[in-house]
């Protein structure tokens, strides 16, 4: 509601405003409220039908924008009381959003590959020992993020998601290699694994070095706007050099362990199958 122009500049104007109480009658404002003249706001800004204030920031130099957001949230909730609601638009929000998106892609992207994995070596057990590599990875990434005081930024995150894939290509080799050996030589697992450790260390090494130097200028900063890029390589340096050195020992012992498990499991279904298979004894006859 808004008075006319003419009645803007008297306060005396708000007396003759009149309210209709719960019994119809209409009683002046000026006995209901006490009228004074104070200071406010020319206009007052409003979010969702709900009065709101904008508060500004900016970054320091070398101070990301994530840094920012915690600080920002935590300053928030030890000042303010609780009947007050805070959000951030603009970069911080956007920020936000990528952020929770992130980790959703993740988990989707690791999913894909397990579903890919299972339909191309008809096994659920086996793309577990080539995801088994994943972790290491990702340890290595955040690690080396922590050790140069890189932040957790979209780029380092879209740089462990592509660590997925090229961890994942080294176990392909070592698992694949391992496979064709059980099946066409009939070796064991221990011996499959070894031997496809031996054979496929070479290929495994220069797929491994092929994306180690891609990416190292990346890492190093190198370029215009590489700032922003950095830490995508860090990530990428840090969790391929890691699970490198683990995934050669690990990766081996995981296999003969989980193969162990799906000839249990194998051998379990089996006898299923042949107990419910197996006749039921018939009665003697009475005498």
């Amino acid at each position: 509601m808004e008075l006319l122009p003419q009645y803007q500049q008297d306060l005396s104007a708000l007396s003759l405003l009149y309210i209709r109480s719960k019994t119809g009658t209409l009683v002046p404002l000026a006995s209901l409220a006490t009228i004074t003249s104070t200071v406010g706001p020319l206009t007052v800004n409003h979010a969702g039908q709900l009065p709101s204030v904008t508060v500004s920031f900016d970054l320091k130099p070398g101070v990301s924008i994530g840094t920012a957001v915690t600080d920002v949230q935590r300053v928030a909730r030890q000042t303010l009381p609780s009947s007050i609601t805070t959000s951030f638009s603009g970069t911080a929000q956007a920020f936000q959003s990528s952020q929770s998106g992130l980790l959703l892609l993740l988990v989707l992207a690791v999913f894909v590959i397990y579903m890919v994995l299972g339909i191309l070596y008809e096994s659920f057990i086996h793309p577990l020992t080539i995801l088994s590599a994943l972790p290491f990875a990702g340890f290595g990434a955040l690690l080396t993020l922590l050790i140069f005081r890189v932040d957790l930024s979209v780029y380092a995150f879209v740089g462990i998601i592509m660590l997925v894939g090229l961890v994942k290509k080294n176990g392909i080799m070592m698992i694949d290699f391992a496979l064709e050996a059980q099946r066409a030589e009939g070796k064991s697992a221990h011996d499959a694994i070894l031997q496809a450790c031996s054979i496929r260390f070479r290929p495994i090494m220069m797929t491994t070095m092929a994306a180690l130097m891609g990416t190292l200028p990346i890492a190093l900063g190198v370029g215009q706007g590489s700032e922003s890029r950095r830490p995508l390589g860090i990530a990428v340096v840090g969790g391929l050099a890691f699970s490198q050195f683990i995934t050669l020992y690990v990766t081996p012992v995981i296999y003969t362990y989980l193969d162990e498990v799906q000839h249990w499991l194998g051998r379990r279904a089996v006898r299923r199958v042949v107990a419910g298979e197996r006749p039921a004894p018939e009665a003697a006859p009475a005498d």
